[in-house]
């Protein structure tokens, strides 16, 4: 039986069948317009400021446990908790996708799926120059990434308003699919601001071109060769292409790159609400059995409050359960999709004015957006080092001399938050935030998440050398407290 799923693999668009030359305009259109869409110079353009990258994940040391009869008889006899440890080497791993240049001094714009994990990245121009890039930041919230390579003096791609695609308008998209460097396909956007739920923020450019392994990051642009969306993802039943491919809009892309230049990680603004589409609640509810004059708000289209948080913009502004969001700053909303595309171009601190629904009538409400920890504050980015402390993997005989199956071992401490809370050399961390510590970089992305999240703070459970148990708590905000505390 087929299951439909989204491939969050690299992809890529492949054009089946058609050409410029048998593109033809309704004949309905003025006489003054050319009977052909001609295709060629947006390809011949945009094909210079597309590269492809190839990413490489360096090998990694793990350890499995497993009973010694496991290879013969499984768990048959039960032995199964009589676990030997062994240590193995994952292999090096190589991964490609495509890029865009949005600079002449080397900005890059790719998918964080492609950069997110990369130990070394490496970029390949259309001229077949090659660059080592490093990562600017990564936001996989959007499924963006933005990477640089050290030149001067190269092509940077047009940047169009994704705003203005019109549904049933003809674009390309270039990338490197199954490593077939330049490639360009062509397609029609099919729909807009269309959710998958595949990402916290997405409102997708929805086109019929073939997406396959490769492409993710890669071009889609317009007739004149302008950067309308981020190749981002395909819908497939089977894994290649069979349906529709889907791209990050410029709208969104244009205030992540901004954000990340700035600060090293996006300011996202929150308008304080839980919602959903007006038209998939009125299904819903119908199917609960409510009445029609039950769910009769007077509009068909918006988006339902269904929760505003106490301590929220929303809530300040005096927006109430059940209200329909049908605009922002004048402009309709007709979906989460819509409202979140909107909201992605703002950051905390901006005023908005939101048109609402409420027992039929319209009413305007001004808001001040807010970030995720409920401030305007502009949310940076954290360096784990910055917090003060080096970290090392346990080895295989210490954890066996410990009786631990993790852990990350502080090998030096310096002035910083850790030290601050008390961890000082030797104290041997086991989870911070409910997350097992088996590698530094379990650390550090744990840090980074913790930073932006509603609340900032490291919860760490750990052992002295002798098997004392420790916690300690560590505020990532600035001039936070920090306390710590023996568990006897």
């Amino acid at each position: 039986m087929n299951k439909t799923f989204l491939s969050l693999a690299l992809v890529a668009f492949a054009f089946v069948g058609t050409t410029a030359e048998n593109i033809k305009t309704p004949t309905n259109l003025s006489t003054t317009q050319s009977p052909y869409i001609d295709l060629t110079e947006a390809a011949e353009s945009t094909v210079n400021s597309v590269v492809y990258i190839k990413v490489s994940m360096a090998s990694k040391q793990i350890e499995r446990y497993s009973s010694p009869f496991d290879d013969f008889f499984g768990d048959f006899f039960g032995f199964g908790d009589r676990q030997q440890r062994r240590q193995t080497e994952t292999p090096r791993r190589t991964a490609a996708g495509s890029g865009v240049i949005i600079s002449s001094d080397g900005y890059i714009v790719t998918n964080n799926h492609v950069v997110a994990d990369a130990d070394e990245i490496e970029v390949k121009l259309n001229d077949k120059r090659e660059f080592k890039a490093r990562i600017i930041g990564c936001d996989k919230t959007s499924d963006l990434a933005l990477i640089k390579v050290e030149t001067e003096g190269l092509r940077a791609i047009p940047i169009g308003d994704s705003d203005k695609l019109k549904i049933g308008e003809w674009v390309l998209a270039v990338g490197n699919p199954f490593n077939l460097t330049s490639t360009v396909t062509a397609g029609i956007v099919s729909a807009k601001s269309r959710s998958l739920n595949a990402n916290d923020v997405e409102s997708f450019i929805q086109t019929d071109a073939a997406i396959n392994s490769g492409n993710s990051g890669g071009a889609l642009v317009n007739a004149k060769g302008e950067l309308v969306g981020i190749n981002a993802m395909l819908y497939s039943q089977t894994g290649s292409f069979s349906g529709y491919g889907f791209a990050i809009p410029t709208t969104i892309m244009n205030k992540v790159v901004d954000d990340l230049k700035k600060y090293g990680t996006v300011q996202r603004a929150l308008l304080g609400i839980s919602g959903n589409d007006l038209t998939k609640y009125i299904d819903s509810e119908k199917e609960k059995g409510k009445s029609e004059s039950d769910l009769d708000f007077g509009i068909t289209e918006g988006v339902i409050v269904l929760e505003v948080p106490v301590d929220g913009a929303a809530a300040e502004a005096g927006i109430k359960e059940k209200d329909v969001v049908v605009a922002i700053d004048g402009k309709t909303v007709k979906s989460m999709a819509e409202m979140k595309e909107i909201l992605a171009t703002h950051r905390p601190g901006d005023k908005i004015s939101v048109t609402i629904v409420r027992n039929k009538q319209r009413l305007e409400k001004q808001i001040v957006l807010r970030n995720i920890q409920g401030t305007t504050d502009t949310v940076s980015d954290i360096d784990p080092y910055s917090l003060g402390v080096a970290l090392k993997p346990l080895t295989t005989q210490q954890k066996r001399e410990l009786a631990l199956e993790n852990g990350l071992m502080v090998i030096s401490v310096k002035e910083g938050k850790m030290k601050e809370a008390g961890l000082a050399k030797g104290i041997i961390i086991t989870e911070v935030n409910d997350v097992k510590m088996n590698a530094v970089s379990d650390f550090d992305q744990v840090v980074r998440e913790a930073n932006s999240s509603k609340d900032p703070v490291l919860w760490i459970k750990a052992k002295t050398s002798s098997g004392l148990p420790k916690s300690y708590v560590v505020d990532l905000n600035a001039g936070g407290e920090t306390d710590t505390k023996s568990e006897k």
